[in-house]
């Protein structure tokens, strides 16, 4: 089930929310290519309510759904870290639906300006193991 929220309450952690915002800007779509080699297109898509605003990624077919200036239900929602940076998705289980309802936008806060770090664990053996630094045991 998800949850209404503000945008100022996303954190990197959010997950299943459900957002109303403002389309502020749109970025034109770029090609790229995923791990498995196939072709999509992205946009990034500035929205915002009364609380801030912050970067939506759109894939594909999502990039149609939005105009500037209109207000938009973001169904389902969640947020990654993109090179350390909040992106709000939708992914295969959101949506993005019109709503007639008016939303001011607060552009003075936008939370994809802030730096979060992005752990990666470094992989350690978890034996000690000679013949990966070019010595061999006897």
């Amino acid at each position: 089930m998800s949850e209404i929220k503000k945008i100022e309450e996303l954190n990197p952690a959010s997950r299943s929310v459900d957002i109303l915002a403002k389309v502020l800007e749109i970025n034109p779509p770029r090609e790229v290519s995923t791990k498995d080699g196939s072709q999509h297109r992205v946009s990034e898509v500035l929205v915002g309510d009364s609380t801030g605003c912050v970067l939506m990624s759109l894939w594909d077919s999502d990039v149609e759904k939005v105009q500037v200036g209109k207000s938009i239900w973001i169904r389902n929602g969640y947020i990654s870290l993109f090179r350390g940076n909040m992106r709000l998705n939708t992914g295969r289980y959101g949506t993005i639906e019109p709503s007639e309802e008016e939303v001011i936008a607060n552009t003075e806060n936008n939370i994809s300006n802030r730096s979060y770090d992005q752990k990666i664990p470094k992989f350690r053996p978890l034996f000690h193991d000679d013949s990966r630094r070019g010595r061999r045991r006897h």
